[in-house]
């Protein structure tokens, strides 16, 4: 079982940055893969970004790429996503994810291991 517990979020004027952070605990973080999803209102889950432990790959929706990056330290068993150029439509709660499968997916059923979400609004 792996906990995780997100944080960070806020409000912002479109063109800022925030920084989210999500702290892992009850497994190793160097042997799980890990990410990012978004949901806004009346949408459904999306997929952000995510970190694949066996290949060290990231990968990135293509609405975000290039704005934000996600990084992670093992050590300290956190992940952060560093998100610059934010935009109206960055709006929503985002989660963090894991799963001790190799690779990432864009599918959410497929991580195992949700965090509670922080809400993101970036303001026009």
């Amino acid at each position: 079982q792996v906990q995780l517990v997100a944080s960070g979020g806020g409000l912002v004027q479109a063109g800022g940055s925030l920084k989210l952070s999500c702290a892992a605990s009850g497994r190793t973080l160097s042997s799980i893969s890990m990410g990012w999803f978004r949901q806004a209102p009346g949408k459904e889950r999306e997929f952000v970004t995510g970190s694949d432990w066996y290949t060290g790959n990231t990968y990135y929706s293509d609405s975000v790429k290039g704005r934000f990056t996600i990084s992670r330290d093992n050590n300290k068993g956190s992940m952060y996503l560093q998100m610059n150029l934010l935009r109206p439509e960055d709006t929503g709660v985002y989660y963090c994810v894991a799963d001790e499968a190799r690779g990432v997916t864009y599918v959410p059923d497929w991580w195992s291991w949700w965090g509670q979400g922080t809400q993101v609004t970036v303001s026009s």
